[in-house]
């Protein structure tokens, strides 16, 4: 054999090397690309706070309520949290009265405009344009009717709650306003708004942020009180429903 016919078939071994080393690469390749697909086809149900199906921004409307609340747009949330923030500093650490500042705004407003429509002839410029602000009926009675279903609906639940017997509910709403109680003896009504409104900008971004760490151990934490609450239901519960049975059967 020639050097020269030797140099073409190490050429041409050369080429079918590369040829199935570039098929293989690609066919392992396509593999990893389909991998990842069927593993989210096969990745299993994530358990959620509250049960929820939806990511929290669709949970909370996904209009701009919840950007404003979830931080989408952190100059307008920052803007929202730091006049919320100084209205608190007005009011609580000021000592300034609502009445007060709502009257000492309209009187410095009812001052500039009066001065500008006076002064406006003088400077060449025109008056200030003030629309009429008029209520429609519409909006006023939708509020309305948004707010008397709402209270019939909340009436309705603690009349359930208070005669049904789902004592499950029944303790946790009266655990629940004991605790709520609590924290209003601690602070006054305008600064638990106040610390509703920061734990409403903080707590649910950090909780978007790190979902899955929180799941994981809410779901932990909610398998061992429902474990608390059979041993509970048991010791306690199941002894209060035995002697009604009792009482009726001697009645």
């Amino acid at each position: 054999m020639t050097g020269h016919e030797y140099m073409s078939m190490e050429k041409v071994a050369g080429k079918i090397a590369g040829g199935f080393s570039s098929s293989s690469s690609s066919s392992s390749s396509g593999s990893d690309d389909d991998t990842p697909s069927h593993s989210k086809s096969l990745k299993p149900n994530v358990y959620r706070l509250f049960g929820r199906e939806k990511p929290l921004h669709q949970v909370l409307g996904a209009g701009k309520p919840a950007d404003v609340l979830l931080w989408r747009n952190k100059r307008i949330s920052g803007s929202v949290f730091g006049c919320a923030t100084a209205l608190w500093v007005v009011f609580e650490l000021l000592d300034y009265h609502l009445i007060t500042l709502i009257c000492h705004i309209l009187i410095l407003t009812l001052i500039t405009l009066f001065l500008w429509s006076h002064v406006s002839n003088f400077i060449d410029k025109p008056p200030p344009n003030i629309p009429d602000a008029v209520f429609p009926d519409k909006c006023v009675l939708e509020v309305a009717s948004i707010v008397r279903y709402k209270m019939n609906q909340a009436l309705g639940l603690l009349r359930h709650i208070a005669f049904g017997s789902d004592v499950k509910s029944f303790l946790a709403v009266v655990c629940g306003l004991w605790i709520l109680s609590v924290i209003g003896s601690c602070f006054n009504f305008l600064t638990l708004i106040y610390i509703v409104f920061v734990l409403l900008h903080t707590v649910l971004v950090m909780y978007e942020k790190y979902e899955d760490k929180v799941d994981s151990f809410s779901e932990k934490a909610i398998i061992e009180l429902k474990k608390q609450y059979v041993e509970f239901d048991k010791k306690v519960l199941s002894k209060i429903h035995k002697g009604k049975l009792k009482d009726k059967k001697k009645d």
